[in-house]
């Protein structure tokens, strides 16, 4: 430490003093930041600017996270009053897709969440979600009004999953015309055809998908486009393409075309969807680590598969799968194999007998580059093996001299605010746009391909986006009443309820997951710290009294003479050492003219500093994120 203080300066900062002896210089820094000597020339954090949308939205963690800044604690919150309807509906501005992202979400939100600072487990943030969809009422006479008089703009929507729907959900109350082009019988895109039924119902994907369908898409099932400039040449106002990322990627190893025993995972999954493929060999590897290889392997286990290991090249660590696929997989008693990369598909006759693996261990060379050394090989028998490894785009509808470019690994450039492509009026959203990611962010590429859309349709600059805007509203309801519940409710989180494991392989449909019931979510949804209640500060009222400071569970509040972030930091009550999280910084206080300074990152909300404020220097209020949706002004989009 001493070495480190001593790096910091030559100079302290606080003084005029200089030495050339190391130690001395520490011991004289040391006190003087311990003393808050005044500054001298050194400049201070400037007061902290709550009128910008984006500071108090940073401090809710989880909408931050959330690709399409769902207001998670609000609808936590109607969760816990029972109100389901309302609940969906909040979600349902922003995810559009709430039953399936409640079930399939890879929960951005979820690691970001405050409560896992607490006590390391985060809110069940996606399985609440799912309470407000399973429990939610009628809804038809809540959506948009669908003009009967159309604008006569026509758009053509290419794929029918997450993102094309997205746009179509948000364009079809301005009155377009929509055509979706799909090649399959029946909507939804890789969320039908590679989630499997027992994690995502067939029947939530059709709720939630013909509720946009029915406001009025035309919707053209069994119909592939096999030239998009064939398309461009007919009546349509602008194209969006949604194709998603639909093939997966190959192994080329010795053996690989020797057997009808060796499977694409993207292409497989999809065959057993559809009731094409409803078996598979007894012993089943899963080459990769990814959620494709999770989806695969509790597919085989329901198809006839009895021992199924799933084999990746790198350390469990940096395996791509969610935590709760290996968990939920583990459970099932599959067998996860790391550090383990294929070389040859062992084939006997014909026959599949097994695959031949290095096995590696891993290190960073000295530019930080993953390496590996080969220990030794190893032969894992099977009767049928899998590829897992990754998906790819496929766009060969998509002529090379439409003025549409392509990058070095054959993927669209798109502009990554507009989605709009590199020919004017072509836009591409999801998987298709940037490669694999997930359903919420096919979500969000939608929203903002729709604006785009709209406004090119309306000869408006595309690239112009309206500015974020925030209420901010008090909840104060008396003097020590606020309008949510501020108690701090220590319960761990609680486990989604499943299938048991002798009940659930019986069939290929039986959803594992129960999800919560309104008891269950109740006592979950309490654990939410309701981070969107605001701690607001005016610092021309507050009197210096400590009174806050005293009261704060956590310590977080700290009235100091300022400095700069770095040393400002160091010097709090408690050091907010998250230089990620920003810290609150008051104007001058009025009686000494030191500043009042919060570290956002460990304060639960708990509004103990309003209670006990003798002037209403601090208030609790609920801060309410706006952004614009197509054709609209500042719209609630939480």
């Amino acid at each position: 430490m001493v070495t480190a203080g001593a790096e910091l300066v030559s100079m302290c900062p606080w003084c005029t003093i200089k030495s050339t002896d190391e130690r001395k210089r520490y011991i004289h820094f040391s006190a003087c930041t311990t003393l808050g000597v005044p500054l001298a020339g050194v400049a201070g954090v400037k007061p902290t600017d709550t009128s910008n949308p984006d500071y108090f939205h940073k401090v809710v963690d989880c909408q931050w996270a959330c690709p399409a800044h769902t207001d998670v604690p609000e609808y936590i919150r109607l969760i816990a009053q029972g109100r389901y309807t309302d609940a969906y509906m909040l979600n349902r501005e922003s995810n559009v897709f709430p039953g399936i992202l409640g079930r399939v979400c890879d929960r951005p939100c979820e690691p970001a969440c405050r409560r896992g600072r607490v006590d390391e487990k985060p809110v069940a943030i996606c399985r609440l979600k799912r309470v407000a969809a399973d429990l939610r009422g009628e809804i038809a006479h809540r959506l948009p009004d669908i003009p009967k008089s159309k604008n006569g703009r026509r758009i053509a929507l290419i794929g029918a999953g997450c993102a094309s729907l997205t746009v179509a959900n948000d364009l079809l109350p301005l009155g377009y015309e929509l055509v979706m082009f799909e090649q399959l019988q029946e909507t939804g895109g890789l969320m039908r055809s590679n989630i499997p039924a027992f994690r995502l119902p067939p029947e939530v994907i059709d709720d939630e998908i013909n509720t946009i369908v029915n406001m009025g898409v035309d919707l053209r099932l069994g119909t592939s486009v096999d030239s998009l400039r064939a398309l461009l040449e007919e009546n349509f106002d602008a194209v969006f393409i949604g194709t998603g990322a639909p093939k997966g990627r190959n192994l080329e190893i010795p053996g690989r075309y020797d057997t009808d025993q060796i499977f694409v995972g993207i292409q497989w999954l999809e065959s057993v969807a559809f009731g094409h493929v409803d078996s598979i060999g007894e012993r089943v590897i899963i080459i990769g680590g990814g959620n494709t290889a999770m989806d695969c392997c509790r597919t085989s286990l329901r198809i006839g598969g009895k021992e199924v290991k799933v084999v990746a090249r790198k350390p469990e660590n940096m395996l791509k799968a969610s935590d709760w696929e290996l968990e939920d997989a583990i459970e099932e008693r599959v067998e996860i194999v790391c550090n383990h990369t294929p070389e040859e598909f062992i084939i006997k006759d014909g026959r599949l007998t097994g695959v031949r693996f290095s096995e590696v261990e891993w290190y960073e060379d000295q530019h930080g580059k993953l390496r590996s050394n080969k220990l030794g090989e190893v032969v894992f028998p099977c009767d049928s093996a899998i590829l897992a490894i990754g998906q790819e785009n496929s766009f060969t509808f998509i002529e090379r001299d439409i003025g549409l470019e392509f990058d070095k690994w054959d993927m669209p450039v798109v502009d990554k605010v507009t989605m709009q492509s590199t020919r004017e009026g072509v836009f591409f959203g999801g998987d298709a746009a940037f490669g694999p990611l997930n359903i919420i962010w096919a979500v969000e590429h939608g929203h903002q391909a729709a604006i785009s859309i709209h406004n090119y349709c309306e000869g408006e600059n595309i690239t112009e986006r309206l500015p974020a805007t925030m209420n901010l509203r008090s909840t104060k309801m008396g003097i020590h009443e606020w309008s949510y519940s501020n108690d701090f409710d220590p319960i761990t989180r609680r486990l989604v309820p499943h299938v048991s494991l002798k009940e659930r392989f019986k069939k290929l449909n039986i959803e594992v997951e129960l999800g919560f019931d309104a008891e269950q979510a109740a006592r979950e949804a309490q654990r939410c710290l309701n981070c969107d209640i605001q701690t607001v500060f005016r610092a021309p009222l507050c009197i210096e009294c400590d009174a806050c400071i005293d009261v704060c569970p956590v310590n977080c509040l700290t009235i100091i003479k300022n400095a700069p972030e770095v040393e400002l930091r160091r010097r709090l009550n408690t050091p907010a050492l998250n230089e990620a999280q920003e810290i609150f910084v008051s104007d001058k206080l009025p009686q000494t003219g030191k500043v009042m300074v919060k570290d956002e990152d460990v304060c639960v909300h708990c509004g103990l500093c309003a209670e006990r404020c003798p002037t209403g220097a601090w208030d609790m209020q609920k801060s309410t994120l706006l952004i614009s949706y197509a054709g609209q002004g500042p719209c609630k989009r939480t």
